[in-house]
Parts: structure tokens; sequence; C-alpha cells
């Protein structure tokens, strides 16, 4: 398939005209923060911490502007265009008919060093569900694993063993394959499916060890896949499912709330150039296979965040990237701590940053190049933001601030904290006005009181992370290559030396920051709050949301809820109602078999 125009979609035309404009309002807006904060900081002429902060201003502030983009576009198009979905991702309705199924998919449990029973009990879960629309026989299902650890290996076998026995009627369409090595990490897991077992498909679903998935939303993305040939990913929205962990709750309750329009706004210009986020998306193999082999880093590393970098390859070859911007059955699971969301963010930055070595592949789409500057600029952002926050204080130490214009600066700070707040708060003003919203999140009462305690919490949140970006960024050059590793999924308590372990640094810095600025100008101190409190109130954060109790206090009060703890959609009540599965039975230092019985039907 040659590059060509949109599957029938939006035309070229179409795209160009809403990418020049949402282009040209980010550039206005970015160079006018710019003008307004040079104007600022050469009232008396330029020194060097003048000249600094400017440089870190302007490398750090093209997220956030874009950011307030994307949410007002999209809280414009969910509340007064009169087809918001037609108008974004017209592909939609074909998910929405009740044709049969022609296809084959296979489905895809991507696993190392998990927990087996958990992640096979929700997979089991998914599946069940999607038998019960009657559409299960045209779907198989892969545990891919990559454990390297021998006990978990032969949980992995006996709890893969209990399922077939479960399954009796459908134990030749379900399947464990077990590498002995963890070439590639899990591009390279995908990549060794496709190469023995795609051929027998045209479509596959990644999940990842948390990944919950709906069988009506399962059946609505191979509609689409089947109904637009020229689709190559369909992203679905992931969402967070419900949680006992009091950090899972309140991180959710505010990516959740305004996850609906700022993904709404990014489709609207993204369109053929969508995210793909790695699992709960439809792939469609041939192109895949074809088209998406990784290319190996300087030196021969492998690529850690594969996911965007297989999307730029799919648009390189003429097939399109798309999400669908509406929420569904497609739920994930957060990290259930701040050491863990933490960690979850360093392994991202990892994987992002090699992104740089990636930006000269031949034949990419500009807008497919763009995506993987912006991937990179997440967290390039950090190390300028923490530079912001420490010459800000050293400031009125270094040089006479007493013509400086306080009145404006306080207003562009004012506006940049609004900025940053911004998909947040058009997030809640999308839950009150949307018919039934509060409703869907418990009640007025409790959605003030989640979004209150959110966006408190979302400044410790990003003074930690960012800092810690800012660490890793300043080792990586010197560090060996980085893999994967298991994550720790479930509610648990933190203990005190753990915690003040990883969160020293955020915290010495917070309070040399909050030192300098009490110094020299109290008042500056005071105003910094929001962006400086949260380095030393991590500690006894990290450590109050990490309580079982706690957590278990917020599930019965319903704060930060999400829709799905008020009204539990019928997979919920199909994972809460199965037994709990027993620990297998293990043999330490039994080697898996490679191929199951069923593998080798599938690859004759």
């Amino acid at each position: 398939m040659s590059a060509a125009a949109p599957a029938g979609l939006q035309s070229r035309a179409e795209l160009f005209r809403r990418r020049l404009l949402v282009a040209a309002i980010n550039a206005a807006v970015y160079i006018a923060l710019l003008i307004w904060l040079a104007d600022i900081l050469g009232q008396d002429g330029w020194s060097v911490i003048d000249a600094a902060i400017l440089i870190a201003f302007a490398i750090a502030a093209p997220w956030s502007v874009l950011g307030v983009c994307n949410a007002a576009l999209g809280f414009w198009l969910l509340h007064f265009h009169p087809r918001p979905l037609d108008s974004v991702a017209p592909f939609a309705r074909a998910g929405e008919t009740r044709k049969r199924l022609r296809a084959r998919t296979a489905v895809l449990l991507t696993i190392r060093n998990e927990d087996a029973a958990r992640a096979l009990t929700r997979l089991s879960v998914v599946k069940a569900d999607l038998d019960a629309t009657g559409e299960g026989a045209l779907f198989d299902w892969f545990v891919l694993s990559d454990t390297t650890d021998a006990r978990i290996a032969a949980q992995e076998e006996s709890e893969f063993a209990r399922w077939r026995t479960e399954e009796a009627a459908d134990a030749t369409r379900l399947h464990y394959r077990r590498r002995s090595d963890n070439a590639g990490y899990k591009a390279g897991n995908i990549g060794d499916f496709c190469e023995r077992f795609g051929h027998s498909f045209e479509f596959m679903i990644p999940l990842d060890a948390d990944s919950l998935m709906d069988g009506e939303t399962i059946l609505r993305l191979v509609r689409i896949g089947e109904a637009y040939p020229r689709i190559g990913v369909i992203q679905s929205l992931v969402v967070g499912a419900p949680s006992r962990s009091a950090f899972a709750r309140v991180f959710q309750f505010g990516m959740r709330s305004g996850m609906r329009s700022y993904t709404m706004g990014a489709a609207w210009w993204g369109a053929d150039c969508g995210p793909f986020w790695g699992h709960n998306a439809l792939v469609r193999i041939p192109p895949f296979v074809k088209h998406c082999d990784l290319p190996r880093l300087a030196g021969g590393g492998h690529i850690l965040s594969h996911d965007q970098i297989e999307a730029a390859l799919m648009r390189r070859a003429g097939y399109e990237v798309r999400v669908l911007p509406v929420e569904s059955g497609s739920y994930e699971e957060n990290p259930p701590t701040l050491l863990e969301f933490m960690r979850r963010d360093l392994r991202w930055c990892r994987g992002n940053m090699q992104y740089v070595e990636l930006l000269s592949l031949p034949g990419l789409l500009p807008m497919s190049r763009f995506q993987l500057v912006w991937a990179i600029s997440m967290f390039i952002g950090a190390p300028a933001w923490t530079a912001i926050i420490l010459l800000g204080a050293l400031l009125p130490l270094a040089q006479d601030v007493s013509t400086f214009p306080s009145g404006s600066a306080t207003a562009l700070y004012l506006l940049f904290l609004g900025f940053y707040l911004a998909p947040k708060l058009a997030g809640y003003a999308d839950i009150v006005l949307t018919p039934g919203g509060l409703r869907r999140y418990g009640g007025a009462t409790r959605v003030l009181l989640g979004a209150g305690l959110e966006i408190a919490a979302s400044f410790i949140i990003g003074a930690v992370t960012t800092f810690g970006v800012t660490l890793l960024l300043a080792r990586l050059p010197f560090e060996r290559e980085a893999g994967w590793t298991a994550q720790s999924r479930d509610a648990h308590r933190l203990g005190a030396w753990e915690t003040a372990r990883m969160l020293w640094p955020p915290f010495a810095f917070g309070v040399l920051v909050i030192a300098l600025a009490g110094l020299s100008a109290p008042e500056l101190a005071l105003w910094s709050a929001p962006l400086t409190f949260g380095y030393v109130a991590a500690f006894p954060f990290a450590l109050a949301s990490a309580s079982p109790r706690l957590g278990a206090w917020f599930a019965r009060a319903g704060l930060c809820g999400v829709p799905e703890e008020f009204a539990p959609p019928a997979i919920f009540d199909r994972l809460r109602g199965r037994p709990k599965t027993r620990e297998a039975e293990t043999t330490p230092g039994r080697e898996p078999s490679a191929i199951t019985p069923s593998d080798e039907r599938i690859s004759a």
C-alpha cells in the first residue's frame, strides 16, 4: 500500500488547515509568553540568571501551551460542536454496527515476572466477557511470557493449565509461549509472536498484565478495522480501573476527568497520526509485520518505548494510526504508590529519550517526527522547570530587585499556573456540563472534594517526578542499557526507610529553595509555595496515600471514585465474582516447554 489520503475520513486539505490553525495558535501564545517574560526580566538590563530563566522557560513552556490548546479545543468540540465525534473520529460509526465479524484476531497478554494468577485471571475475564457477545470463536488467546524467574514461570504454567482445563471447549484457542530470553523487550516478545503465529490472524490486541477490556469494546475496534482497511492501529481510550489505593484513586481522578477533552482536542488535529500506547489497541498484523520492524540503536541496543516508533513506521507505510477518543470498556491500573509512579515515570523517560536517535529515520511523515519530538519534550521540560524554580530563588540574592516589576511577574505566574491546571479544569467543567456527569462520579460533593484533593496532590506529584527526571537525565549518558522491570501493581503500605531513601533528594532541594526564597524575599516564598511545597510534603504524602486503611476509607466513601464504582459494568462484576485463584504449586528450576500443543497447531 502506498501513502495515500486518509481512509475516506478527513481530506488532506482539511487536516492541513486544522494543523495549521493549531500551530498558529500555539506559536502565537508561546511567543507572547516569551516576550512577556523577556520584558519582565530585562527591565534593568540582563544578567546571566535572567538569560538562564528565559532559556529554561523557552524549553519548558511548549508542553503546557499545547496542553491548554488541546483541552480547550476538546472542551469546545464536546459542548459546542453539533457532531463532535463525526468531526474527530468519523470512523467510529463503523464500530456501532452489529455486523458479524469475518477476521480472526489474536489477543496477546505480554508478561515478564508478573503475578501469574492475577494476570491470567484478568485475561480469562476478558475472554468470558467477549464470549458472552457470541463472537468469541474468531479470537485466539496468547500468553506471551518473557519471565526469567523459574518460580514465576512454573506458576505461569500451572495457572495456564488450570485455565485451559476450565475452558476445555476452547482449549485449542488458548496458547502459552515462553521465550528463553528477553531480546528486544516487549517489542521483541510481540515480534516473536508475529513471526511464528501472525500469519494466522488479521488483527492483534496487545494487553498488559493490568489491562482489562470488555467484549463490546473489542468488537467495536475489530468492526472499525474491518470497515477501514487503511487503518493500521486503532488505539482505545484507556482509563484507570477502580482501585483501593488512595494514591491511585487521587491520581486517576484527575487523569480520568481531563482525558476526554484533552484526547478529543488532540485527535481533532492529530487525526491519522494519532498515538499508540502499546496496549488496549487493535493492530493490523500484515502491515505491522512488513513495515514496523524496529531499528537497533547505535551500539546495538534495543528500543524500550516501542509504541510511538511503531506508529511512525505504520504511517510511513501509508497506514493510519487512529485513537478512538471516547470512554468505552478499556481499562488499566495506575501505580498504587507515589514511589511506583515515580519508577514508571523514569522508565518512560529512559524510553522516550531514545527517540532523539530515531528522529533521523528516513521517510517519516512530518507529523510523526513531531510526535517523537513531543514525546521527548515531555521529559526535557522537567530539568528546565527545576532550573526555573532554583534560579527564581537565587535571583533576589544575586541582584537588586527593588525595581522588579512584581505585578507583571505575578500575573504571568498566575496565568501559567492556570495553564498547568487547564486540562484538569476543562475536565471538571466537562463533568459538570455533561448531562448526568456529576451523577456518574457520585454527585457534586464527591466531585468537588475529589477535584480539590487531586489538584493539591498534583503539585506534590509534579514536584518530585520532575526532580526525579532531572536527576535521571543528568546521569543517563553514563548509564548502561536498562530494560523493563516487573511492577508492583497491588495496593501496599510503604516503609519509612524505603520512602525516605527515594524522596530525600527532592526534599533537600525543596528545603534549599524555600530557605533561599525565605531569606531573600519572604513574599516570594509564599507565592511560590504551590511549586515548592510539594518537594517537602512528598514524604508524608507518599506514606499516607499508600496506607491500606486510608485507601479502604476512600473506597467506602466513594472519594475520588470513577464512574465504574457507582455503576459497575459487567466485566467488573465478572472480575469480582471469580473465586480468587490459588497460588500455584511450583517446582523451582523446572523450565516450561516453549510451545504448548495448541501452539504447534497454529505454527503448522
